[in-house]
């Protein structure tokens, strides 16, 4: 939110609240979000900063909904990690750490909450190094903490930055001492603790350097420090992000690498959004650009399908707010109506055919039967949960034999959020009833004859999912493990390509 206000997208900062919050952030546009103050959907945000244009994935901060983000990482070019002062790295932090290795995604840091008591920055420092394995190289560092802290000492720059405070929600007026040597310094903070940061900085100076080269291989983390609610230290942030972080990368495809500075265009559906419009019951495909320009009016190929379309209405975002784009470059995300016809993992090209890789589907955990309690509005149910199954955040099952759709995810709130969605946007009130299933797996084999006997033997737990792929649905993992070890020539995946 601190990085729209400062990147001049929105003028008056919203919060991440619940309830009673007069204004909400820009990237929390869902009703459920809303009410109970998280993030469960990918906000797509673009704005312009200091000469560069800056594209902002928002993503879900609830573990429940930790699919859509590692889609949503293979996106990026980079990624923006936010610690907490006081907890240092957490359990998700280093899941999704795991991710960013898979492509040696660059991370920068950002240790919020630096207006509250807290971890010592050499300490916080220290809990990264061992826990993610990367080196840090601070960027900024605080200076006091909790009811002390007065701002920050850009590392860079070689100036202490203090902050005026303005109405919460605005920027704040900087103050600026071009050195630590300004006697103004001890005035600010007091002569003790102005010899502590000098202390501290003359210490930071045993450190090795920053090496853009490391961070561009994830090898090394730059680390700023500040109070993102107050305004502190996003600014040096920002400026220090637009100079270092990597410009749109080469991205590999089943046949080939992509190049961002080939004239054909390429791109890739890394997330399908429902209801962006509640009017309109409209589905959004965000199609990351990987190669080539798009223009409106181009005609593109749906590789999947085969079909050219022509795109005359692709949009830009600012959370909910779209604006139709006449052209957009490499890095850029845009908006593709979809009536149905695009999938996660899709791409769009001039002609060739192609298939960018790299982007997960998880097999769920847990199962639930959706109970419709209206009998008048089945097919608006069914509709409701294909079209927010879609999206990926729970996945839909229909079974080979038998009527009963079965909903599956990965975390217990995302079928509270799906039942508010369908009550919000779709006008359906249903509950889900929990099923003694516990374990899923995808089901291919490369022999047809031993795929048939394997689905025949257990068609009551055979089903379908919404993309059509065979899945295999189990009361326990035994159950799961011991069907693996009878039908040897049948191959069961926990997680798979889309």
């Amino acid at each position: 939110e601190k990085l729209l206000l400062f990147g001049g997208a929105i003028q008056l900062a919203g919060a991440v609240k619940a309830r009673r919050a007069t204004r909400h952030a820009a990237s929390d546009f869902l009703e459920v979000e809303q009410a109970r103050g998280i993030s469960v959907s990918t906000a797509v945000m673009s704005f312009d900063y200091d000469g560069f244009a800056v594209n902002l994935l928002d993503t879900p901060g609830h573990e429940d909904f930790s699919e859509d983000t590692y889609r949503v990482l293979t996106a990026v070019d980079s990624a923006l990690m936010v610690l907490d002062n006081a907890k240092g790295v957490e359990t998700r932090t280093r899941a999704l750490m795991d991710v960013c290795r898979l492509r040696d995604t660059p991370v920068v840091t950002f240790a919020n909450k630096l207006d509250r008591e807290g971890l010592d920055p050499f300490e916080l420092m220290h809990n990264v190094e061992e826990t993610l394995k990367i080196a840090c190289v601070p960027m900024t560092w605080p200076i006091g903490m909790g009811q002390r802290f007065e701002g920050v000492y850009d590392l860079v720059d070689k100036q202490v930055v203090f902050y005026q405070p303005t109405q919460r929600g605005r920027r704040n007026e900087r103050v600026v001492l071009e050195s630590l040597d300004d006697p103004r310094l001890d005035d600010w903070v007091s002569p003790a603790r102005a010899d502590k940061l000098r202390e501290d900085v003359e210490l930071l100076g045993a450190l090795e350097p920053f090496d853009p080269d490391a961070f561009r291989a994830g090898k090394q983390t730059p680390v700023f420090f500040g109070s993102a609610v107050n305004n502190f230290g996003v600014k040096e942030l920002l400026d220090q992000f637009v100079r270092h972080a990597p410009p749109p990368q080469p991205r590999a495809t089943e046949t080939r690498v992509v190049d961002p500075h080939e004239q054909a265009f390429t791109g890739f559906c890394f997330k399908i959004q429902a209801n962006l419009d509640k009017q309109h019951h409209d589905r959004m495909a965000f199609l990351r650009i990987t190669s080539g320009r798009y223009q409106r009016g181009m005609k593109m190929k749906h590789v999947r399908t085969g079909k050219v379309v022509a795109v005359n209405n692709a949009t830009a975002f600012l959370a909910r707010d779209r604006v139709v784009t006449d052209e957009a470059w490499p890095g850029d995300i845009i908006g593709l109506h979809n009536h149905g016809g695009i999938r996660i993992g899709d791409t769009f090209t001039e002609g060739e055919d192609l298939k960018f890789t790299g982007i997960p589907a998880f097999a769920p955990e847990l199962f639930r039967r959706a109970v419709l309690l209206d009998p008048l509005k089945s097919k608006a149910l069914v509709k409701g949960l294909e079209q927010l199954s879609e999206e990926g955040a729970a996945q839909l099952f229909r079974p080979i034999e038998g009527s009963d759709y079965i909903l599956g995810a990965l975390g217990t709130l995302q079928f509270d959020v799906i039942a508010s969605r369908l009550e919000n946007e779709y006008r359906v009130r249903a509950r889900f009833e929990g099923l003694d299933m516990n374990a899923a797996a995808w089901v291919t084999s490369e022999d047809p004859a031993a795929l048939e006997k394997f689905i025949n033997e257990n068609k009551r737990r055979c089903f379908r999912d919404i993309a059509d792929n065979l899945t295999f649905i189990a009361n326990s993992r035994f159950v799961l493990d011991y069907a693996a070890q009878q039908h040897p020539k049948v191959r069961f995946h926990q997680h798979m390509e889309v």
